[in-house]
């Protein structure tokens, strides 16, 4: 008979409002996530927003502000552990932590909503977009100026395997195809690979490169009939 006795239809409608901006706001953070073909991507954004908002609405109806409070600092601190699931390290490069922050930050404004704050939600929202869609050419452009370090951490290269009379028009495409996709090699290298192949080594110039546009210029240089293989690693600098 709790059950019963616990139903209020003003409460319940506050809820409603609560749980419906966080599901519109976390969708809106999360398709940004899903157009570019993130870990965490739309589902994940809406039911962590969801979620928060549900957990913090609850607090905030049983034991008022002061519990509402508490939860948030558990909501804050416990996002940690869903966030690091999408953290990857691969060859000295450690992926996902913008997902991993986008994920807190949809936690944070499910929290808000939950808290019935939606127009602090809602603005919360915009700067996260802001976050992840206005300042990416300039982190793009950034992270491709040539760093003339020695002690750069992350040496990104580019490796084509091509017969070795055929080298000089491999080596005229590469550059063409760095020049196009804008990422400037530092230093090529060639030397024998085999009997009658050679293996072009060219470091890039950018400390920081997309590994989906690598990924992709990889994939166009391997199309060529010149080309025998190609692929790319990073490696890093004790």
């Amino acid at each position: 008979m709790q059950a019963i006795d616990n139903i209020n239809l003003a409460s319940l409608l506050d809820t409603f409002v609560s749980l419906s901006a966080a599901f519109i706001l976390g969708g809106l953070i999360g398709f940004e996530r899903q157009y570019r073909q993130r870990t965490a991507g739309l589902r994940t954004n809406v039911l962590v927003a969801v979620g928060a908002a549900i957990f913090v609405d609850m607090a905030n109806r049983l034991g008022g502000h002061e519990s509402a409070v508490r939860v948030v600092a558990y909501v804050v601190s416990g996002i940690g552990f869903l966030g690091a699931g999408v953290i990857m390290r691969e060859e000295g490069n450690v992926r996902g932590l913008n997902t991993a922050a986008t994920l807190w930050a949809s936690a944070a404004v499910g929290a808000c909503a939950g808290a019935d704050l939606v127009l602090e939600a809602a603005l919360g929202t915009v700067f996260i977009l802001a976050a992840n869609t206005l300042l990416r050419p300039i982190v793009n452009s950034i992270n491709r100026q040539p760093l003339d370090v020695a002690s750069a951490e992350v040496t990104n290269t580019l490796y084509i395997i091509a017969r070795r009379a055929q080298q000089k028009a491999v080596l005229a495409m590469l550059e063409d195809e760095l020049e196009r996709s804008n990422y400037p090699a530092q230093d090529l290298d060639m030397h024998a690979f085999g009997s009658d192949e050679v293996e072009i080594e060219a470091r890039l110039a950018a400390t920081s490169v997309d590994g989906e546009e690598l990924d992709a210029l990889v994939a166009r240089i391997s199309t060529s009939p010149l080309v025998v293989q190609a692929f790319w690693n990073a490696s890093t600098s004790e």
